[in-house]
């Protein structure tokens, strides 16, 4: 292998980013699309919500396994498998007559996504030197944070002027601009070691992580919540699979899943603050849509609710990259612990809001809550990642895709179940529990329990971000390819 190799970091960095900015785009708005979908392929709701448990539970399983792949395959064959299979997923659901092409499209694109995320935050690592990770990683915070929350927005205009089949349509043509580009520029940046497949590892992580992913996600969207059978024996053999699989990584002289990166304070505390973001996020991003378009909250549609949140999303895409440099040169404290205050403030000050605020008040809540997110994630996941040795980079980025997956189906189904909850609570004591009136003010008194409770995960947050401070690893060399 040659030593300190220049990469052409603009070129590999350009094809990633607009692909994965394009997939998590699509895969957003399509979530907003489902009751569009439901009346096209007049399908029931439950059946509508496999397009988005069926995503999950493809990243559920994927992204365990993703550091094995990243050390038995190159990075230029990863790409292309990665991002074939979300080109031919995306041109399946252009053209989707029915909900089984749908189905399998979605399935084609979570694995591109499953593949290439990782992908993404690796080559990171390796091609960047660690004082200027901080910027390149807040550019990957455009993908991580923007693209999703542009979902609404992007869906909403296409629904309302053309159809659901748009979404993809116009995603394909840059999906193949990226793919092109990347078969240009991306290196190959790692070694290729041929490791033990071990098939009782791979089961184990299946059933434990795909298990949790799939019983959370029913929980959050199907009617009957944690009492369904199916939901509470997916959680329960998730459990149990995911603490059989621990023991047996820790057995393991070559592991599938190497948890020695939690042998790295920076980085365990890195992972209890991705946790925190990913939960608070998916968390509103899920109740505040609902509270604004909901007939019992503001009742706005689809493309003003979307309109409302764009500022903050845009604005944290822009300051990502910002906060990636003030990370490489301040470290992760002086923003950290902000963020994180300016989170738990925004929420505690949503979980005041009725049907009587303004609109103004609601996007500048939103604004300053994406501006601590932006604070937040991305220099606490390159903080902690930076404290790993090379070895373990793909270990550590295939953990950190993993809990983010878990905590966001997390997130959301507590959300949706503390919400439920609260209405249900605020209707049994009151006199006229189907008046408009009162449905309006159970939906606020939901609403404002969700916030609280994640407040309470930003003031958790806040307990380990005391504890953070810059990574050290003894580095002498950045891997590179011959």
């Amino acid at each position: 292998m040659e030593k300190n190799k220049k990469y052409n970091t603009r070129g590999i960095m350009a094809s990633l980013l607009i692909c994965g900015f394009v997939g998590i785009l699509s895969e957003n708005a399509l979530n907003i699309a489902l009751s569009n979908l439901m009346e096209v392929f007049q399908i029931s709701a439950a059946t509508a919500q496999w397009l988005t448990t069926g995503f999950l539970l493809t990243l559920g399983i994927l992204s365990p396994i993703s550091g094995l792949l990243l050390l038995r395959f190159s990075t230029r064959q990863l790409f292309i498998v990665s991002i074939t299979s979300s080109i031919i997923g995306t041109l399946i659901a252009a053209i989707g007559l029915n909900f089984e092409m749908l189905m399998v499209a979605r399935v084609l694109q979570a694995i591109g996504m499953g593949l290439l995320m990782p992908l993404i935050f690796n080559t990171v690592l390796v091609v960047y030197p660690q004082e200027k990770r901080g910027a390149a990683m807040g550019t990957v915070g455009l993908v991580y944070m923007f693209a999703p929350a542009l979902g609404p927005t992007v869906a909403g205009v296409i629904i309302q002027y053309l159809s659901w089949h748009f979404i993809f349509w116009l995603s394909l043509p840059f999906l193949v601009i990226g793919f092109l580009v990347g078969l240009k520029y991306v290196e190959n940046v790692t070694e290729v070691t041929k490791l033990r497949i071990d098939p009782l590892s791979v089961t184990l992580s299946t059933l434990g992580f795909g298990g949790i992913v799939f019983g959370f996600s029913m929980a959050g969207e199907g009617s009957e919540g944690w009492t369904s059978p199916v939901v509470m024996t997916s959680i329960i053999v998730g459990l149990v699979a995911i603490v059989l699989f621990i023991l047996r990584q820790i057995l393991m002289k070559q592991p599938l899943l190497n948890l020695r990166v939690f042998m790295y304070p920076m980085y365990t505390v890195g992972v209890i603050l991705v946790v925190m973001c990913m939960m608070i996020f998916m968390s509103t991003m899920i109740i505040l849509p609902m509270y604004l378009q909901n007939q019992n909250g503001l009742g706005l549609s689809t493309l003003v609710a979307g309109l409302m949140l764009l500022p903050g999303s845009a604005l944290n895409g822009i300051l990502s990259p910002r906060m990636g440099s003030w990370y490489d040169k301040y470290g992760p404290k002086w923003l950290v612990i902000p963020g994180i205050v300016i989170m738990a403030v925004m929420l505690w000050l949503f979980s005041s809001i009725s049907t009587a605020s303004t609109l103004t008040l609601i996007v500048v809540l939103h604004i300053g809550l994406m501006i601590g997110s932006a604070m937040v994630l991305m220099p606490a996941q390159t903080n902690g990642l930076n404290q790993l040795p090379p070895e373990l980079y793909p270990h550590g980025t295939a953990v950190m895709s993993t809990v983010q997956q878990v905590a966001g189906a997390i997130g959301t189904a507590v959300s949706i179940s503390i919400l439920t909850s609260g209405m249900k609570h605020y209707l049994q004591g009151s006199a006229a529990p189907t008046q408009p009136t009162d449905l309006a003010k159970a939906m606020t008194f939901g609403s404002h329990n969700v916030f609280m409770f994640t407040m309470i995960i930003a003031l958790v947050g806040l307990v380990a971000a005391f504890f953070i401070r810059r990574a050290r690893v003894n580095q002498v060399e950045i891997p590179s390819t011959n």
